[in-house]
């Protein structure tokens, strides 16, 4: 028997093993959750391995951010961040009560999951894809219902089809494959479904077209949006969506009361208000994304034609040995690997600089 001690609390005899996970829910237990790529904290890497965009972000966010930090900070933010939504409003051709802001794109799939997903129900995503959708639904206890894509990164529309499906989840452009549906691809899947369909475009700003004028004829789908790629800014947490009012307003309830802070909506408004910047760089890494893509090829590996900020590249060199050779030489890229899919290489699209030295390690490789 533990008595108390000194302090009035009791001491655990020592050696004695407490099964915490007993305190937890069991399928909050038996997940494995989330794992974000690598973020050295050491060392001289070229980091190619996260999406990051390689260039910084518009000077206006440095002086937005500056003009923000004074003595209103000691107050709250905005809980429904009404200048950056009439802004991103403004910039989409909408109403800024379709748009809603959270800590991030993954926090807008969180308030999505959490508002239309209760324990036991079922959604669909496709894979290979992003792995946070089933992280969400398994936070969730709901079921997962996974279409794949066939060996081109081709989907059958009908293969999302359950009864009783309650949200769908599609990247587009997708990760991996950084490959994309047309709109009118996604339209017809729209129709198809009785249930929200979530078009997650986060790097979207990197693709030919999106689904943002999909909103004026289908109210079941839900746009999202980072600032993460296009915007060069991870490392403030900042996304959005864009939906039927209706929508955003019930999406409202569930979101945390004061999910953006400040500084954050103070970038992200400045970032979208200087398009000329985005174009530019957007055209930098376009560009440099054809050069990696053709340099990829010529050493043997199958690139598909992307849509994003990265390349995936299978075949050639066995992925698991390339991705460790590479790492040993100060170069990260995102090994991936799919139940029923050959392991591939997802590499980020760097600077001109980075992207050669890829290219000259890889081709340096015993």
């Amino acid at each position: 028997m533990n008595t108390p001690n000194e302090s009035g609390t009791r001491d655990r005899p020592a050696g004695v093993d407490v099964d915490v996970d007993r305190y937890f829910p069991p399928h909050v237990a038996r997940m494995e959750g989330y794992v974000p790529g690598e973020q050295p904290q050491g060392g001289t890497f070229i980091k190619l391995n996260t999406n990051e965009n390689p260039y910084p972000p518009s000077p206006r966010v440095k002086a937005a951010l500056i003009e923000t930090v004074n003595d209103r900070l000691r107050l709250y933010p905005d809980p429904i961040a009404r200048e950056f939504r009439k802004t991103a409003a403004a910039l989409l051709g909408l109403e800024p009560d379709m748009i809603l802001a959270g800590n991030g794109s993954d926090d807008v799939l969180t308030i999505i999951t959490r508002a239309f997903v209760g324990r036991g129900d079922l959604a669909a995503y496709p894979t290979p894809s992003y792995l946070l959708y089933s992280t969400l639904l398994e936070l969730q206890d709901a079921r997962a219902h996974v279409v794949p894509f066939s060996a081109d990164w081709k989907l059958k529309l009908d293969d999302f089809q359950r009864p009783g499906l309650k949200l769908v989840y599609l990247a587009n452009p997708n990760s991996p494959s950084g490959t994309a549906l047309a709109p009118a691809e996604v339209a017809e899947l729209a129709e198809s479904l009785d249930c929200p369909l979530v078009v997650d475009e986060a790097y979207g700003d990197f693709a030919a077209e999106n689904c943002v004028s999909l909103l004026k004829d289908h109210p079941n789908v839900i746009v999202t949006r980072s600032f993460s790629k296009g915007y060069s800014l991870a490392g403030v947490r900042l996304g959005y969506l864009a939906a039927d009012p209706r929508i955003v307003a019930q999406l409202n309830k569930v979101k945390d009361s004061y999910n953006c802070d400040a500084l954050a909506l103070a970038a992200g408004k400045a970032a979208l208000e200087d398009q000329d910047y985005l174009a530019e760089t957007r055209a930098r890494i376009v560009a440099t994304r054809a050069r990696l893509a053709s340099g990829m090829r010529s050493l043997g590996f199958d690139v598909t034609d992307s849509q994003a900020n990265f390349v995936w590249a299978a075949g050639g060199r066995p992925a698991v040995e390339t991705f460790q050779q590479l790492k040993e030489r100060n170069v990260l890229v995102r090994l991936m690997r799919y139940e029923g899919f050959p392991a591939g290489l997802r590499i980020s699209v760097g600077t001109d600089a980075e992207i050669d030295r890829l290219l000259e390690v890889l081709r340096g490789l015993p």
